[in-house]
Formats: C-alpha cells, sequence, structure tokens
C-alpha cells in the first residue's frame, strides 16, 4: 500500500498545483462580460450642468463610458488617464463620459474640483443605467464603438496602455464622415 501512496499523492496534488499557477496568471481586473459585442443599453440622463446626454445622439463616435464615485481609490489612480485621453481625442471621433455611482453630487463635484478634468459626467441617481450594464463596482469602464456596440468592459482602473489603442481600434474602424458614414 504504501508503494501505491508514494506516487499517487503527487498525482492527486497535480491538479491543485494547476489551479493554483492558473489563478496566479489570472488577470482580477478582467471578467468576462456578456455586454460586449452586443448593443450598448440605452440611456438619457442628466448631466452635472444641467444639460442631457442620450446614448443615441453619440452614433458614429467611440464612446468611452466611466463609472466612477469619489469615494474610490483606484479612481483617483485612472483619473488622469481619462484627463489625458479628453485632451488627446477631438469630439468629433470620441467622448469620454462619467457616470457619478452611488455618490453624491455634492461629494462628484469636489472630487472633480480637487482632481480636475473637463469631460461631461452624468448623474444616474436611479442607478438604472448602472444596473443596465451590469455594473456592480468602480471603477468600470465600458468602450462603445461608433456602431453603438459594446466593443470592452475593464474593470478596475484604466491605463493609457489600455485606452489608446482601444480608441484608435474604434475611430479606426469607423465609417468615413466624407464618405457618406455617420456625422
Amino acid at each position: 500500500m504504501r508503494k501505491h501512496l508514494a506516487w499517487i499523492l503527487p498525482l492527486l496534488a497535480l491538479p491543485v498545483l494547476w489551479l493554483l499557477l492558473w489563478g496566479m496568471g489570472t488577470d482580477k481586473y478582467t471578467l468576462p462580460s456578456p455586454l460586449e459585442g452586443a448593443e450598448a443599453p440605452t440611456f438619457h440622463l442628466e448631466t452635472m450642468d444641467g444639460d442631457s446626454v442620450d446614448l443615441a445622439d453619440l452614433r458614429g463616435k467611440a464612446v468611452l463610458l466611466n463609472f466612477w464615485a469619489s469615494w474610490c481609490i483606484p479612481c483617483r489612480q485612472e483619473h488622469d488617464v481619462l484627463k489625458l485621453t479628453e485632451a488627446t481625442y477631438d469630439r468629433e471621433d470620441a467622448v469620454v463620459l462619467g457616470v457619478v455611482y452611488q455618490d453624491t453630487e455634492e461629494n462628484a463635484r469636489r472630487f472633480l474640483a480637487q482632481l480636475g478634468g473637463d469631460w461631461t459626467q452624468l448623474l444616474d441617481p436611479t442607478q438604472r443605467t448602472a444596473i443596465d450594464f451590469g455594473v456592480y463596482g468602480v471603477p468600470e469602464t465600458f468602450f462603445i464603438a461608433p456602431d453603438g456596440q459594446i466593443a470592452r468592459k475593464k474593470v478596475g482602473p484604466v491605463t493609457w496602455d489600455l485606452v489608446k489603442p482601444t480608441l484608435d481600434s474604434l475611430i479606426a474602424a469607423a465609417p468615413s464622415r466624407t464618405a457618406g458614414g455617420a456625422p
């Protein structure tokens, strides 16, 4: 019996070791989203400036939709990337939208006054839009293609190395404005 245990125990340990190694190599911020490749949920939300934004009006443009909150530490980490994104892209090609998630407008204003940023901030007081997008924490960012499909979802803070190539590819794939594409 001892002879058999000498080689059976290491064999039994192999699946456990494989599972541990696989788990350590997996990006904890990469979660599959059933929305990727699907039409983005529609929304019509009020901005912090008193205007409103309807996602349907942004057809023909790439959209970076970022759910954030003032109490969120990773949101602070990604904030400079979002500022750079807003400064880099022409609003005719790409639009950055922030959605205040489970936070007050007052706290969001204080956060933005402290850290800066000039992109459109949306209020989702009932959290209906967050629910429709399947948001369960912040930050979560959705890259919406000019045709209205969700191209990518990122859980956790975005980096420039993610944002730039993703938006560049979405813009490049957009129908040409001069060739009769979307305005």
